[in-house]
């Protein structure tokens, strides 16, 4: 976020926002209208949250944000800051992350009258808010767009603990036959300017700096099933040597033995997807893979992980351009044929890097509120580049760095190799 003055934005400017923001609550709408009240209420994991606090959340960010400090207050009942605020400390205490399951008052009606009201509430002081708020607000619109994409993963989770593997959506498309040869795409050693200064970006995209890269190479694909079942057949799960410590020590503790989703049905390997359980598709990006997976298989190939730099170097050549979220699918493609040397680097799978997630060089979290939205989670994290089939159109860029602790692996994440140059 950038520190700005009093000014008015530009009313075209203001215009446009304000089309992003309704079109992004309909996209949650859409998200959600498969799902039954009992469905949003549910929470597998601690780390996971259910689709009703998501819905109630994304909202309170725009009343908390934005109207209140106007002295607009609509929520029915003044614990809802308490319910739904995430983490935000400066801000009051919260209900507890792990028991959000339980939170079934305001029931889901009421949270999308809250929704509701909250719209109609900014409506109203749109033409009175500065370049200052509507900076937030952008980041508002944005941070509901991070939420959709847990809306599909969370759910996901949720559902494949249950024995009927709910289906929800029916892909328009049958998944291609297709995955591109492995090849390689070679980059020289140089100077190369990361991250970004113009533009909405977050926080810990910036400041924009230099860094010095020696020559390295990266696949043109991400790994596919095929491959990953290669490593699976060779034992890669009972090999000790191919993880990390704590990464032998996850998979003692779960008895890993392939990617989350994956199961074995009459002999052969299927993946519960949010269509269902199906036979697996071997051309299709793995998915679902935690850090931890991923550097055992770059070990075992030979290979390792790129770093975050590297990645977003290679990035900045190519076009904004992949599998998205779409309410029909909400699962990776295999590749297509392609004129573009790197494929597959947006959309599909989030790309696992070997870079913990730091500060850059010169970042300052701001005072405010708002600046607890990421600066502070700069510890014990790990960075994925380039979002997924459950990442919005339009939300991501070559600058974009998500993080998650290494042993997550819910999230449509999987894995681009990268080498030195021979």
């Amino acid at each position: 976020m950038h520190s700005m003055d009093k000014r008015k934005i530009p009313a075209v400017k203001a215009n446009i926002l304000w089309d992003r923001f309704l079109r992004t609550r309909q996209l949650t709408a859409e998200l959600t209208k498969g799902l039954c009240a009992e469905d949003q209420m549910i929470q597998s994991m601690p780390d996971a949250s259910p689709t009703k606090w998501h819905l109630a959340h994304t909202n309170w960010f725009f009343e908390a944000f934005i109207l209140k400090p106007r002295g607009i207050c609509v929520q029915p009942d003044d614990q809802y800051d308490f319910l739904f605020n995430s983490y935000y400390n400066s801000l009051g205490p919260q209900f507890s992350r792990a028991r959000r399951h339980l939170i079934s008052r305001p029931n889901l009606r009421e949270v999308w009258d809250y929704r509701k009201a909250v719209e109609e509430a900014l409506e109203r002081c749109w033409d009175e808010l500065d370049e200052e708020a509507l900076s937030l607000f952008e980041v508002g619109v944005n941070h509901e767009q991070q939420h959709q994409e847990l809306i599909v993963t969370d759910i996901k989770h949720a559902f494949s603990q249950n024995p009927l593997a709910p289906v929800i959506t029916d892909p328009k498309t049958q998944h291609g036959t297709f995955s591109a040869p492995l090849e390689w795409c070679n980059f020289a050693e140089g100077n190369y300017l990361v991250g970004t200064q113009g533009g909405f970006h977050f926080d810990n995209e910036a400041p924009q700096h230099t860094v010095h890269l020696q020559e390295f190479r990266l696949a043109n694909r991400p790994v596919t099933n095929a491959e990953y079942l290669a490593f699976i057949a060779d034992k890669g799960y009972q090999r000790p040597n191919l993880w990390l410590s704590e990464g032998w020590a996850w998979v003692q503790q779960l008895k890993a033995e392939a990617p989350l989703y994956w199961r074995k049905q009459q002999g052969e390997w299927a993946a519960y997807t949010l269509s269902g359980t199906r036979l697996l598709n071997v051309h299709e990006p793995v998915c679902h893979l935690s850090y931890y997976e991923a550097n055992a298989f770059a070990t075992w190939a030979g290979k390792r992980l790129p770093t975050e730099y590297e990645w977003e170097v290679a990035a900045n050549t190519l076009p904004v351009d992949g599998n998205f979220l779409d309410v029909d699918q909400l699962h990776p493609s295999p590749s297509k044929p392609s004129s573009l040397t790197l494929l597959q680097m947006f959309g599909d799978v989030w790309e696992w890097t070997q870079s913990a997630y730091q500060a850059y060089p010169g970042f300052r979290a701001e005072d405010r509120a708002i600046g607890e939205y990421n600066g502070k989670f700069m510890v014990n994290q790990w960075v994925l580049r380039g979002g997924s089939c459950a990442t919005p159109t339009g939300h991501i860029r070559p600058s974009y760095r998500n993080f998650f602790p290494v042993s997550a692996n819910w999230q449509f994440s999987g894995v681009r190799l990268a080498d030195e140059c021979n």
